[in-house]
């Protein structure tokens, strides 16, 4: 399976998730992690929730934007129901035992040049690289 090369969109999408995430600090002086995010407005509440749930309302809107204005997501999923129940399984015991996610240790850690961050970008891409050539290859998935 290819994936279309995308560089427009691609740049774009990097920009407003650089844009927001420096938003964020800028203005709360908070990092802009999707798991925090989300923990944050699940029960038991932590707190301030305003700007958690404005946040997660802009990445639900924005989407839904492109597509009125005419956009389209191309969008596959090349394994059973099951397979993606246990990822996401798996992927929620990684953001707890790494203290975070992709977007707070890839996006803003790293930015901050954070040793701990940095770290864990490397073991999330490593994973990453593995599991796809353990699924294509070996699997054959």
């Amino acid at each position: 399976m290819l994936t279309e090369f995308t560089p427009i969109q691609s740049l774009l999408g990097g920009v407003l998730i650089g844009l927001a995430a420096v938003m964020l600090m800028a203005f709360n002086g908070r990092v802009a992690g999707m798991t925090g995010i989300v923990s944050g407005v699940l029960p038991p509440y932590s707190g301030a929730n305003r700007w958690r749930l404005a946040f997660l309302a802009g990445a639900i809107a924005a989407p839904i934007a492109y597509l009125a204005l005419g956009g389209g997501i191309g969008f596959a999923v090349p394994v059973s129901t099951t397979a993606l129940i246990v990822g996401g399984l798996i992927v929620g015991v990684g953001v707890t035992y790494g203290s975070g996610c992709t977007s707070g240790h890839g996006v803003c850690g790293m930015a901050r040049l954070s040793p701990r961050s940095i770290v864990a970008t490397l073991v999330f891409m490593a994973t990453t690289f593995a599991t796809v050539y353990v699924t294509r290859h070996v699997i054959g998935v």
